[in-house]
């Protein structure tokens, strides 16, 4: 099929850079939440972790650094990886902690399928990334 409006597609490159943007502002805004929240957060008992003031700050210093990671550029298929762990995390664990995983169930999903969208694509344009 013929494409409509074939002079955009030079632009394609700039597909996984919104891509790369979008994941890691939600990843930083989780990051803040949890940070802004961790006297809050502190007081949950967890399955695992058990409880205490580590979980949400060291949960906010690591999405944080997949955000940033990502806004950058840098290392965005290893940084995506980790973002879809996150996203996947945020979806089975939503109903059971509620506080804690804020996103909704269908926004985990779909930063799950941004951040695999960006393990198969790269990072796009204006990243340090390069491919070997």
């Amino acid at each position: 099929m013929l494409s409509v409006f074939p002079e955009l597609l030079f632009l394609s490159p700039l597909a996984p850079t919104l891509i790369r943007f979008g994941a890691g502002v939600v990843l930083l805004l989780l990051a803040w939440d949890h940070f802004e929240r961790r006297n809050e957060l502190a007081g949950e008992r967890y399955l695992v972790v058990g409880g205490g003031m580590w979980i949400p700050v060291i949960t906010a210093i690591v999405e944080c650094g997949i955000a940033l990671a990502l806004l950058f550029g840098a290392y965005t298929q290893v940084a995506a990886i980790l973002a879809a762990a996150a996203a996947l995390k945020q979806f089975v664990w939503h109903y059971q902690y509620p506080r804690f995983f804020t996103l909704s169930r269908t926004s985990s999903a779909l930063l799950f399928v941004m951040a695999l969208s960006l393990i198969f694509t790269g990072a796009g344009a204006f990243a340090f990334d390069l491919p070997l």
